[in-house]
């Protein structure tokens, strides 16, 4: 019987050490994994096998997890960003108010920078009033679309903010309104505002956007990012409802792609483009360009170009005197070809599928498609619909009934879109206007989600020749057309593009994990990052419309006024030549 015994105490010193073995390669294996070098293969989706047949595809798509080899510099904290917190330099009889213009995310863009403008000025700085009159007609105020007391307490070491000017001498205060140039820097700031704060005490900025540098110093950049990613929350009817849309995705596919289709109507319409519908579109189009009656470019005669002498027709419209300056407004000639060549034009909602075909996105793929009314309706949806069944939108997963706190709201829509792109593995761009950039600059910043923008200015003459090729043709060439365009981790280089799309300030590369990634050999073109010509191509191409101001009839009123502020109107933002875009206005 003792035999027995032993060998019943031999197996309870066996299990023991069986358990500890078993952790220790555990541990182990988690210490290697760790210190595995990343997948090679960058490619967001696996490519399935395609052949002519476009609509044909094999298997479900796997989404891979981007390398992140970037930190963040700003983290969420209490610490403030400066040596002298709000309290102890905000003048206590100075007051910054302004008035934002635009859809939601350049209004976004306009409240970030108003931040950044009130600690420049150590001004304390009323919450922003929202654009209500212009082209989206949203009647929301801030508190409506934003958490306001989490946007005064979280900045509070940062700037004063108050939710609206005291009274004076027991009356409503009105502020001296008045307006800044476009992209105007820390010394504009100071040596044009000051003297009016210390006379006024109190001033409102009217059309408050892209009213400030794109470069500035370090710790104001940090600023902007902490307004932009941190201290701008969505109100909790918002947030929740943008959660449900997010998490009704992910019950249909762990993994799903947005889209931000932008055709509707007034982006056509705006960028001068024909997408074959004959009179009945150039009728549709030009009747919506009526409405906004006053789209022009701003030209200065005596910087006068034979180029844009060219391109536009000798039409004024009207003319405005000052200080022996002329300033005319010309309407702009559409000229869909030309628009097309430099792609300033909108891919059709087939263009789009049959690009993300290309790049490998089959069948199986679940898309979330963020746009407002579809130029065409279904008609034109349909090949997007044919190409990628698994179509869904936020109408189709919320009832009317879910939507109705948000529909007639553009802002608050528009809001929920922003939600379910921003939480997407793949958002797809198609135009470089203000939801493309904030949101490629948010998910750089948040540990570098992919943001996949078409490079139309190169596809234009793929999509027009396709007819020519083989479908492997086609695909090979556009993937090769979109280096650059991928929302690769190294694609744009600091310093280049807008501030709001490149937060390099605010972002600090794991060196380590840099290291790793370099020391892995890549097949040329593929898993790579684009070198510094495709790199600078790509900056090129997305910001080629820079020199353009399209104004409405806000700008139109204030040029017809005579006063001193509406000369500096004249003397910097007509005059100068580093405008924004046009899709920046448009692109919401």
């Amino acid at each position: 019987m003792a035999y027995p015994r032993r060998r019943h105490q031999y197996r309870h010193r066996l299990i023991p050490a069986i358990s500890a073995v078993s952790a220790a390669i555990l541990v182990l294996f988690v210490f290697l994994s760790f210190l595995a070098p990343p997948p090679i293969d960058s490619d967001h989706i696996s490519r399935s096998r395609m052949n002519n047949g476009v609509g044909k595809g094999n298997g479900a798509p796997t989404i891979r997890v981007t390398v992140r080899f970037f930190l963040l510099c700003v983290f969420v904290s209490d610490c403030c960003l400066f040596d002298e917190e709000a309290a102890d330099i905000t003048h206590p009889n100075r007051y910054l108010a302004i008035a934002t213009s635009g859809g939601l995310n350049q209004q976004r863009t306009g409240i970030t920078d108003a931040v950044v403008a009130a600690r420049i000025l150590n001004a304390t700085l009323v919450v922003p009033k929202l654009d209500q009159k212009s082209f989206w007609k949203d009647v929301s105020n801030f508190s409506e679309i934003f958490d306001v007391d989490w946007f005064i307490s979280y900045l509070k070491k940062d700037v004063k903010i108050i939710k609206e000017l005291p009274r004076r001498r027991g009356q409503i205060w009105n502020p001296y309104t008045m307006r800044v140039p476009r992209k105007c820097n820390e010394h504009c700031y100071i040596s044009r505002l000051i003297p009016v704060l210390s006379k006024k005490h109190a001033i409102q900025l009217t059309k408050f956007d892209y009213r400030l540098s794109n470069r500035l110093s370090t710790d104001l950049q940090k600023l902007r990012c902490r307004v932009n990613y941190h201290a701008l929350k969505f109100t909790e009817p918002i947030l929740e409802m943008g959660a449900k849309l997010v998490q009704r995705m992910r019950m249909r596919s762990k993994h799903y792609i947005a889209l931000h289709l932008r055709f509707e109507p007034d982006m056509l319409a705006f960028s001068g483009c024909y997408y074959g519908g004959g009179d009945k579109e150039r009728r549709e189009l030009a009747k919506i360009r009526r409405r906004w009656k006053t789209l022009h470019v701003m030209l200065h005669i005596p910087h006068f170009s034979a180029r844009i002498f060219l391109d536009i027709i000798k039409i004024c419209t009207h003319t405005v005197e000052n200080n022996d300056r002329t300033i005319h407004f010309w309407h702009k000639t559409p000229n869909p070809d030309r628009e097309r060549r430099q792609g300033r034009c909108p891919l059709t909602p087939e263009e789009v599928g049959l690009l993300l075909r290309a790049l490998g996105y089959d069948r199986q793929t679940h898309i979330f498609v963020a746009s407002g009314e579809v130029y065409g309706g279904e008609e034109t949806l349909a090949p997007l619909k044919a190409l990628f069944p698994n179509f869904y939108s936020k109408d189709i997963l919320a009832s009317q009934e879910e939507l109705k706190p948000f529909s007639g709201f553009s802002s608050r829509m528009a809001a929920l879109d922003f939600i379910a792109c921003d939480e997407s593995d793949v958002f797809v761009t198609n135009n470089n206007g203000n939801m493309a950039k904030i949101l490629a600059g948010r998910r750089r910043y948040f540990g570098h989600k992919p943001t996949i923008r078409p490079n139309a200015k190169k596809l234009y003459r793929l999509f027009a020749n396709r007819d020519n090729m083989t479908w492997e043709e086609f695909s090979s060439k556009a993937r090769i057309y979109q280096r650059g365009f991928m929302g690769e981790p190294k694609e744009v280089r600091p310093g280049r593009g807008a501030f709001h799309e490149n937060p390099a300030a605010c972002i600090c590369e794991n060196s380590e994990a840099k290291t790793k990634m370099d020391s892995v050999p890549k097949e040329p073109g593929k898993g790579s990052i684009p070198n510094k010509r495709d790199a600078d191509a790509a900056v090129e191409d997305q910001n080629m419309n820079d020199d353009l101001e399209w104004s409405d009839p806000e700008d139109e009123d204030d040029l017809t006024r005579n006063n001193s502020h509406n000369e500096t109107n004249l003397d910097y933002d007509t005059l100068s030549s580093d405008e924004p875009e046009l899709d920046e206005l448009l692109s919401d």
